[in-house]
């Protein structure tokens, strides 16, 4: 390493679906090691959403010192760039005060972009996107898809004609670029990787996992989610994005009198069944992650994915 150079700042990252146990061995890899946890979940991040969002305990919190958790208002606007400028930050800080670091959640956008780094793609044409909208509502969504297969035939081929909205952006980075959204992201994607990390992902048994999930689900009810729901709404958060997130959703149907408090307990067991699924899936496509299965014992030695 060359004079004046700083070394970047080495991560061990614990990733995972959720109910997998990534908050109790971060927690105690931290505790052995000195080290300080940044959290990589979207719905932690916002205050008063405690319950649903299963935020680690007070007394988790105590014993090591956590960031990113409940630092933004519930409706104050959040993105994935956002949660990259203040993960930058904190690890920074964190290094500077000479503390390992630990990233540890279950969004994988917010991983890969800390990681990676954030595609810095052109911002929308409001004007044409209202032109390609009235084109689907006339002609229907098939003629926008044919608008995107004469430009970009590769993206074209992934995207059914019902998904407008992918449909229409990239229609909209092919307007900006004069390049196919294919070629634009495919130049963006060799970035080099922002920090130094190792990436771990839980992985229990699939039925080990499925009953965690149901005793987390039935824990959060029993605990108040109904109530904490009730006073979200209460307080003027019925648009905050966690009330849209799994759990939230359910418990304000019980408020609302939409659905009893049994059949929110099933449908949110089943659809986080559904979300973990889809976790296990995005970090399968993360270069370089180790998977983990139990016993956590210490700092995991993982294996490479296996095919899905």
């Amino acid at each position: 390493m060359g004079e004046g150079q700083v070394m970047r700042p080495r991560l061990t990252v614990i990733a995972g679906p959720t109910a997998s146990g990534k908050t109790a061995l971060a927690i105690e890899l931290a505790l052995r090691a000195g080290g300080e946890i940044v959290s990589a979940d979207s719905q932690q991040v916002y205050r008063h959403f405690d319950i649903g969002t299963a935020k680690p305990s007070a007394r988790e919190l105590a014993a090591v010192p956590h960031h990113l958790i409940s630092e933004v208002d519930p409706l104050e606007a959040f993105s994935a760039a956002e949660y990259q400028r203040r993960a930058d930050a904190a690890i920074a800080d964190i290094t500077r005060r000479g503390k390992p670091v630990f990233v540890v959640g279950g969004t994988g956008l917010y991983l890969r972009v800390l990681l990676h780094g954030v595609v810095e793609a052109p911002g929308a044409l409001p004007a044409l996107r209202a032109e390609l909208e009235a084109v689907a509502m006339t002609e229907g969504r098939e003629a926008v898809h044919r608008r995107l297969a004469l430009v970009d035939p590769e993206t074209a081929a992934k995207l059914p004609p019902q998904d407008l909205v992918r449909v229409v952006r990239a229609l909209e980075i092919h307007a900006q670029t004069g390049v196919p959204a294919s070629e634009f992201r495919k130049a963006h994607a060799f970035a080099p990787d922002r920090y130094d990390f190792q990436l771990y992902v839980l992985e229990p048994p699939r039925e080990d996992l499925y009953r965690r999930i149901n005793t987390r689900t039935e824990a959060l009810f029993a605990s108040g989610l109904v109530e904490e729901t009730r006073e979200l709404l209460a307080r003027g958060h019925a648009e905050a994005a966690p009330m849209r997130s799994v759990g939230y959703v359910q418990a304000r149907a019980v408020v609302e009198g939409r659905m009893t408090e049994a059949e929110a307990v099933a449908d949110t067991a089943q659809e986080t069944r559904r979300y973990a699924k889809r976790q296990l899936t995005w970090f399968r496509k993360e270069p370089g992650a180790l998977f983990v299965a139990p016993p956590y014992d210490g700092l995991p030695r993982g294996h490479a994915p296996s095919p899905s």
